[in-house]
């Protein structure tokens, strides 16, 4: 596929102008709700550093205009932050975390230097309640992501608060907002968005139904190939759900790209009732 093309499809809204990466599928939390079913205890799924980079070199050649990073929890990849500093000098970045992982001496001594780079860290916090939120992602969570993302702050990082809405509350929203607002978070950084019913959320009975037409269409890479959404490459059970991939194969980009045309070209008309 050459560039043109893409950035025809990307202006279009056809494909987001955003891409994202799934770093590795381990994570420090099992949060009853999530994805990927990630957890301590499943297997790191790395996808490799330089295989981003080279990626990301594709991205900004057809034409996207952002990066994003998510997995399990980014921030257990040692290289995490310097990958996220190489991305961020070729276009914004925003890294999905549960920010629980910031002490005081890893913001200082390895992500300080994000500062003043285009990257938004985007804290998971889905309730101005501790008891609310630790039901979910675990005893404990609530506490050490607000610390993180106090030092975050602290030290002039772009920090967004993302909850995932677990109950219909509209006052629990009010009061998450103000707590957003009370780290100097607001506007468009304050991400709500809805529990969708893949991964780990099945077993728990959580979420809505959300197809191939419900999600954003961001292209998304991982171990496993290429696929239509971040709500895409879910895992339920210990099995992938391969229904929303593109293609296995990467590299080079435009191959990937042009699957994603083709599967767009399939859809019946986009309903975006989840976005």
């Amino acid at each position: 596929m050459g560039a043109e093309a893409a950035r025809e499809a990307i202006a279009e809204g056809t494909i987001g102008e955003r891409i994202w990466f799934y770093t590795n599928y381990q994570c420090n939390l099992a949060c009853r709700y999530c994805l990927t079913s990630s957890s301590p205890h499943v297997p790191k799924r790395e996808l490799d550093g330089a295989t981003i980079l080279a990626l990301a070199d594709d991205a900004v050649r057809l034409g996207f205009g952002a990066f994003g990073m998510t997995g399990g929890e980014p921030f257990l990849r040692r290289d995490m932050p310097e990958l996220v500093a190489a991305l961020a000098r070729r276009l914004p970045v925003v890294v999905l975390t549960n920010g629980t992982l910031f002490t005081e001496r890893f913001v200082a001594q390895r992500l300080a230097q994000l500062a003043n780079l285009p990257v938004a860290l985007q804290i998971s916090v889905d309730s101005a309640q501790a008891v609310q939120n630790d039901r979910f992602r675990g005893k404990g969570s609530h506490a050490r992501a607000l610390s993180g993302l106090a030092r975050l702050r602290a030290r002039g990082l772009h920090v967004r608060i993302g909850a995932s809405l677990i109950d219909d509350q509209p006052e629990d929203m009010a009061a998450l907002r103000e707590l957003a607002l009370s780290y100097g978070i607001e506007g468009e950084d304050q991400v709500v968005r809805p529990i969708i019913a893949r991964g780990a959320a099945i077993a728990a009975g959580l979420g809505e139904t959300a197809g191939p037409a419900d999600v954003p269409p961001e292209l998304t890479i991982t171990v496993d190939g290429a696929f239509w959404s971040p709500a895409s490459p879910t895992i339920t059970e210990g099995m992938l759900d391969v229904g929303e991939r593109l293609t296995l194969t990467i590299r080079p980009l435009d191959s990937a790209v042009a699957a994603m045309l083709r599967y767009a070209a399939e859809l019946p008309e986009r309903t975006r009732k989840v976005a």
